[in-house]
C-alpha cells in the first residue's frame, strides 16, 4: 500500500499529462507556502469567522473537511504584522461567496534510530493542496461537493524516506504511515452528496477508504499519531487511494452504518491507469462498520465501533486475498482525556499483522490547541510468510504537538519498539523524531 498507508514505498510511473497537471499544483502550492510564511510574523491567533467547513458528512479527521475544520478551529492560518490575515480572508471570501473551501500545508518529519546496521535514519518531506467545491445546496444541511487532495511525498537527504524505516529496523509495521517517497500523487478526487437532512451520504471517485473505515480522534499521521499501530489498524489491508465509493446511514439519535467497496490496488501516482486495471482484474476491498456515537460533533472521540472487511488476492502484487475484523472504543474524560482501546483480527489479506491490541489516550491542555498522545500496543505478525516470527511484538509512543504561532505546528515525539518481529537478534530499538507542519 501506499501514499495513506502504503506499504509499497515508491510509486509507479504515471500519465504525463496527469503528473504535469499535479506539478502544477505542488508549484503553486509551493508558491503561496512562501508568501504565507514571509507574512506569518504575528503570533496573535487570527479570529474565526462563520465560513466554516461543512465538517458533518462521510469523513473522519484526516479527510479533506476534517482537516480544513481542524486547521480553523485551531486557528491555525498565516497572519501579517497587522495582525489581519489577508490570505485567510481571501479564503473566506471564496468560501462564503462560491461554495470553495481550499487549504494546504508543507510537512516534514525525521526519524533517527539507535538500531540496525544501515538506514537507521530517515527524513521526508509532503507538499499538500486540498479543498472542497460545494456546488449543490451551500449552506444547507444537504449538500453536494467536490472533494480533492494533491501531494508531493519524498526523501530529504537520506537513503530512505521514514516510511521505509520500520521495515529496514526488522519492524513487522511503520514508523511513519505518509512520509514515503512515492512522489506526485492524486489522493483525493470524488463527489460527496448528503440527503435528508443529512441522515444519509455518499461519496464516489478517488477515495482514501482510511478516511472514514475505523476511525477516531487521533487517527491523523499529520497531527497526532506517526506508527502504523495507533494511526491506523494494523490488521487492516486498507489500499491505496484509488476508484470507489462508500455510504453512511445514521439511524435513532447515536448509531450509524457505513458500507463500501474500492479497488484493491489503487494507485495515485497513476489514476487513470488504476482505474483502467480495476476494471481489468475486478480485485477490490469491501468493508462495512456499525457503530454508536454520543453526539455528532464529538464522533470521533466519543465511539464504539465494529468494522469487518474483506480483500480479493491481488494477482500482480502476489497477495492472497483475506477479511478481518476490528473493534474500537473510546469516550472523553472531564473534557481534556480521550482515552481509547482498539483490537484488530486478520486471516489473511497482506497487513503487516494479524493480531493487534492497542490502549491509549489523548489529553489537550489549551482547548484543542495542542495535543498529548500515548499508546501501547501488541501486535504479532502473520505466521504464514516466508519469514516468521515466533514472537511477540510490542510498540509504546508518545508525542506533544504544540502551535508556537498561527500558522506552525511542531510535534516531537519517542517510539520504542520492542522484540521487532524480524530482527530476531535485537531486544528493543528507539526512535526519536520531530514532525513541523506549516498551514497555508
Amino acid at each position: 500500500m501506499e501514499a495513506r498507508t502504503g506499504y509499497h514505498v515508491e510509486g509507479r510511473p504515471g500519465v504525463e499529462i496527469a503528473r504535469a497537471v499535479q506539478r502544477i499544483f505542488c508549484a503553486v502550492s509551493f508558491f503561496v507556502l512562501i508568501a504565507s510564511v514571509v507574512a506569518d510574523t504575528a503570533l496573535a491567533q487570527p479570529q474565526l469567522d462563520i465560513c466554516k467547513p461543512d465538517t458533518s458528512r462521510l469523513g473522519g479527521p484526516s479527510s479533506v473537511q476534517g482537516q480544513l475544520s481542524a486547521d480553523q478551529k485551531k486557528g491555525l492560518s498565516p497572519v501579517n504584522s497587522s495582525g489581519k490575515s489577508t490570505w485567510s480572508d481571501i479564503k473566506d471570501s471564496l468560501s462564503s461567496e462560491c461554495g470553495f473551501s481550499i487549504g494546504g500545508d508543507l510537512n516534514f518529519l525525521g526519524q533517527f534510530s539507535n538500531g540496525g546496521a544501515d538506514n537507521r535514519d530517515a527524513v521526508g518531506g509532503v507538499a499538500r493542496l486540498f479543498g472542497i467545491w460545494t456546488i449543490i445546496g451551500k449552506g444547507s444541511p444537504d449538500t453536494g461537493a467536490f472533494h480533492f487532495k494533491l501531494e508531493s511525498r519524498h526523501r530529504l537527504g537520506t537513503s530512505i524516506a521514514p516510511q521505509g524505516l520500520g521495515p529496514a529496523l526488522g519492524y513487522a509495521g511503520l514508523t511513519s504511515v505518509s512520509f514515503s517517497d512515492a512522489g506526485q500523487l492524486l489522493t483525493n478526487l470524488y463527489w460527496q452528496q448528503t440527503f435528508n437532512n443529512n441522515q444519509f451520504a455518499f461519496v464516489a471517485g478517488i477515495v482514501d477508504t482510511t478516511d472514514y473505515l475505523d476511525v477516531y480522534n487521533l487517527v491523523s499521521p499529520w497531527t497526532d499519531f506517526n506508527n502504523l499501530v495507533f494511526s491506523n489498524n494494523p490488521t487492516i489491508p486498507a489500499p491505496s487511494q484509488g476508484l470507489g465509493t462508500a455510504i453512511l446511514w445514521r439511524f435513532g439519535d447515536h448509531n450509524y452504518a457505513i458500507a463500501g467497496i474500492a479497488d484493491a490496488n489503487g494507485q495515485p501516482d497513476d489514476p487513470i491507469q488504476g482505474i483502467k486495471n480495476l476494471f481489468d482484474n475486478g480485485e477490490t476491498f469491501k468493508h462495512v462498520e456499525i457503530g454508536w456515537y454520543d453526539t455528532w460533533e464529538t464522533r470521533f472521540s466519543d465511539n464504539y465501533h465494529l468494522s469487518a472487511w474483506q480483500i480479493d488476492a491481488r494477482s500482480d502484487a502476489g497477495i492472497g486475498g483475506g477479511w478481518g475484523l476490528a473493534v474500537h472504543g473510546g469516550r472523553t474524560i472531564a473534557e481534556r482525556w480521550t482515552p481509547f482501546i482498539r483490537a484488530g483480527y486478520a486471516n489473511g489479506g497482506g497487513a503487516p499483522v494479524d493480531r493487534s491490541v492497542s490502549v491509549g489516550t489523548g489529553y489537550s491542555v489549551f482547548d484543542g490547541r495542542d495535543q498529548l498522545g500515548f499508546g501501547l500496543n501488541w501486535s504479532r505478525s502473520p505466521q504464514d510468510t516466508v519469514v516468521r516470527s515466533t514472537r511477540d511484538q510490542y510498540t509504546a509512543e508518545i508525542f506533544y504537538r504544540y502551535q508556537p504561532m498561527p500558522s506552525l505546528q511542531i510535534t516531537p515525539g519517542l517510539q520504542y519498539l520492542v522484540n521487532p518481529a524480524y530482527a530476531p537478534d535485537i531486544t528493543d530499538e528507539l526512535v526519536v523524531g520531530l514532525r513541523v507542519r506549516i498551514v497555508f
